[in-house]
């Protein structure tokens, strides 16, 4: 008889999980479609925003979700402040249109694949979620030193020569934008001694962020200002950058 409770309870706590994760999926869902219709994401930018999610909640939980959702609101406000600054057409369009799929992949994918690992290999969780948060940090690095940094910024030089060069150019940063990145990145990493506790992944998560954003601007001003490499192939190695910088500081 007592055995017949445990397996109906066990049946009922699975039920509930299962339910409970449907719903979130749901809120994903909703949450994807509410940007597409403000036009922040284009349909298919809003449907690679749910496969990027999805996992991310499955692996990290709502925490997870907290750190992707945290970068996305960041990125979405920086990008739509002070238009009047944003000389670039690329720019011009994704305020009109919305993030397209590569730009929700190559700033969330490396996420997604750290959560989906996280899954499969439960000896390593804290790893792969230490190395998801250290790829959004350095994408909201990223985003708010460029969108931000583009409007504030009072003195803009070249990465690589640090010479004076023209606002908004690939590789271009200042100190105001760099602060600025550095700022988001450090507040993933709060939001992460906080589900954790303070310790050194602390401090080498908002590490991570400010040495993948400088991965960016360097790629940018090499490969991207020639035409070698796009804006979401740098972001892409801009987001791995962070997380193996993550996991190297930290095994």
């Amino acid at each position: 008889m007592i055995r017949g409770e445990f397996n109906i309870f066990g049946r009922m706590s699975s039920l509930n999980l299962a339910n409970s994760s449907l719903a979130t999926i749901c809120f994903i869902i909703v949450f994807m479609l509410f940007f597409i219709r403000l036009k922040k994401l284009t349909i298919w930018g809003g449907i690679t925003g749910m496969l990027v999610g999805i996992p991310v909640f499955l692996g990290a939980g709502w925490w997870g979700l907290l750190y992707l959702g945290i970068f996305f609101l960041l990125g979405t406000l920086a990008t739509a402040h002070g238009k009047q600054h944003k000389l670039s057409h690329d720019d011009l369009e994704q305020q009109s249109t919305g993030r397209r799929p590569g730009q929700v992949f190559a700033n969330g994918g490396i996420a997604a694949l750290m959560a989906i690992l996280a899954i499969f290999d439960h000896k390593h969780t804290f790893l792969y979620h230490a190395m998801m948060v250290g790829s959004l940090a350095a994408a909201t690095a990223d985003t708010l030193s460029s969108e931000l940094g583009t409007v504030y910024g009072k003195k803009f030089v070249n990465v690589l020569s640090f010479k004076p060069d023209e606002r908004g150019l690939d590789g271009v940063i200042s100190l105001e934008g760099t602060i600025i990145g550095a700022a988001g990145s450090l507040l993933l990493a709060i939001l992460f001694s906080i589900q954790y506790g303070f310790g050194a992944a602390t401090i080498v998560i908002a590490a991570a962020g400010v040495i993948g954003n400088y991965v960016d601007s360097i790629l940018g001003a090499v490969f991207e200002r020639r035409l070698v490499m796009t804006n979401n192939m740098v972001n892409v190695c801009n987001t791995a950058a962070g997380a193996v910088v993550t996991a190297l500081l930290l095994v």
